[in-house]
């Protein structure tokens, strides 16, 4: 457990907070200097993305990386910034529910990212195994004393899901509802475009949704469909190193 377990508390308990009130917008970083511009910049809370963390340590995404690496980038962002951190702990790294949730108190997590993509069979875990799962995720954050936020990623509209596009939407329902009946604070339906299918999905789920800008999707429209938290994954990530690519080209042409 964290030497200072009240300020962990406090962190997790506002974190749970923002998720009733403005909409939360999470531009996700990957290290600690990333982490440290998005509070310089007036976020209350810095979320990590698996995908730019992976990447960031030499790794592909999908559990690529061995998650004591993982966990040590998180800990080092959550001992540089002030605010709340949530983890994306990708889909739990095979640890029982109580030794993650040790592990993520231990490094001071105030939230996680938990999603239901099975990176060892493939596919989607079963969801009725993977709300026990979670249930279970929730006894040990509470008897821990922590109220650990646990953001419920549902990735029925991936491709890598395997699912029908007609029987996206009604899945997406189903395996939420059961999510958050289990505990979880907020469902994650990563990857959905459509105003109609997010509008649907926030009715339905009658919790915290989070959702993700798009094409048709921007933070005004989010806001207007009822969504409570907006995260950007790996985009800013990406964004960086095109940045630097530019200039890197421009260098090698002036050096030229």
């Amino acid at each position: 457990m964290p030497a200072d377990l009240s300020l962990l508390q406090a962190r997790a308990q506002r974190l749970r907070e923002l998720h009733s009130g403005e909409l939360l917008v999470l531009p996700n970083a990957w290290d600690a200097a990333s982490a440290a511009v998005v509070v310089e910049a007036g976020f209350p809370v810095v979320a990590t993305a698996s995908n730019a963390v992976a990447a960031m340590l030499g790794y592909p995404d999908g559990e690529g990386a061995p998650w004591p690496e993982m966990f040590a980038a998180a800990e080092r962002i959550i001992r540089t910034v002030p605010v709340p951190v949530t983890v994306d702990a990708e889909a739990g790294y095979g640890m029982p529910p109580h030794e993650l949730v040790h592990r993520l108190l231990d490094i001071g997590a105030a939230g996680c990212n938990l999603e239901d993509t099975d990176h060892r069979a493939g596919g989607l875990k079963e969801a009725g195994a993977h709300a026990e799962w979670l249930a279970a995720v929730r006894s040990a954050a509470d008897d821990a004393g922590v109220p650990l936020v646990i953001n419920a990623r549902v990735d029925t509209f991936l491709p890598t899901a395997g699912i029908p596009q007609p029987d996206r939407l009604a899945e997406t329902i189903r395996r939420g509802t059961l999510y958050r009946d289990a505990g979880a604070d907020c469902i994650y339906p990563i990857g959905v475009r459509d105003q109609d299918a997010v509008a649907t999905l926030v009715t339905e789920l009658a919790c915290p949704v989070n959702g993700n800008t798009g094409e048709h999707l921007d933070l005004a429209t989010l806001r207007k469909l009822g969504v409570a938290r907006v995260s950007y994954g790996p985009s800013f990530y990406r964004a960086a190193l095109a940045g630097m690519a530019t200039a890197v080209r421009a260098l090698r042409a002036e050096a030229d």
